[in-house]
């Protein structure tokens, strides 16, 4: 599956993944205003809107981009309703033939975990037949209970071709609370670093693990020394724009050709509108918005490549 989203990026020349994280006060008042007339002020009708703004954006940016990353929090806060969009969002960016990150941060202890990997990559068996949950091609998950939490994650990675992003080193301020303390002298990020290499030893396609890590551009140092630790596995780094990271903070994510790591963009493009930057689109023209926000962003990052 790796190999599947390198050869998008290059397709593109933009490692970029957009994430789609919708919240009601990113969606302009005319497609509120309409979803709510047709629904009522409901979890019905704020999936509906939802569903009408994830759709603009994505038939504004598919060609540009190789994948997206819906968030499912912003999706659960609406129930079964939202959830409904949320699979709705991901046949339908599947079908534009973009790859799907399912942003789940999913992790427990055995049969769950399995419960889990096969709920958002694998299949459940029902009588005869064999059924697909959300069935994204790449999934989020944390590895704070070890590898008994992450193999039946592996497992299903490799019997169906999907893909993780394992936390190691997140964007968040307060992510050092935990994840910088060290162990016998070493920081606990690169101990799990470690294992991510370990866990996707038996899953590589070409040059790289379908067994991937999430490592923030918001801590660039340690980025760079997570790059000598893990040059096989492919990097998804959150922290771009809105969390304050710069392209040159990306840098020392990738390697010297310039793969190595695709950069998650949430609000900095689907509310690129609301910037001052992309005011002259307005609400009314918010996907174009969100388009022009990709082409310089992918400008940006290829000018540090």
């Amino acid at each position: 599956m790796i190999q599947r989203l390198i050869e998008k990026i290059q397709k593109t020349k933009a490692p970029i993944c957009v994430g789609l994280d919708p919240m009601l006060g990113f969606i302009p008042e005319e497609i509120l205003k309409k979803s709510f007339q047709e629904f009522g002020e409901t979890m019905e009708g704020a999936a509906d809107a939802i569903w009408n703004f994830n759709k603009q954006i994505v038939d504004h940016t598919w060609d540009l981009i190789p994948c997206v990353k819906p968030q499912i929090a912003m999706y659960e806060q609406f129930g079964i309703e939202g959830l409904k969009v949320y699979e709705r969002t991901v046949r339908y960016c599947q079908d534009k033939g973009l790859l799907v990150i399912g942003d789940a941060k999913r992790g427990d202890i055995g049969s769950t975990s399995a419960a889990y990997a096969t709920a958002h990559l694998g299949k459940v068996k029902i009588g005869e037949s064999l059924c697909r949950g959300f069935d994204t091609d790449f999934l989020t998950v944390n590895p704070y209970l070890g590898t008994d939490g992450i193999k039946p994650f592996t497992d299903i990675c490799k019997a169906e071709d999907k893909g993780l992003f394992v936390l190691v080193k997140t964007s968040n301020p307060s992510s050092g609370e935990f994840q910088d303390q060290k162990i016998n002298g070493v920081p606990l990020y690169e101990l799990v670093a470690d294992k991510v290499v370990e866990w996707g030893q038996d899953s590589m396609d070409n040059g790289y693990s379908n067994v991937g890590a999430v490592v923030g551009a918001t801590y660039p140092e340690m980025s760079a020394v997570l790059r000598k630790k893990m040059p096989h596995t492919y990097f998804l780094v959150p922290g771009y724009g809105a969390q304050g990271a710069t392209a040159q903070d990306l840098k020392p994510c990738f390697h010297e050709d310039g793969l190595g790591a695709i950069v998650n963009s949430s609000r900095g493009i689907i509310a690129a509108y609301r910037q001052e930057k992309y005011a002259r689109f307005g609400a009314e023209h918010f996907a174009e918005a969100s388009r022009q926000a990709v082409l310089d962003m992918a400008a940006d990052i290829n000018s540090v490549l």
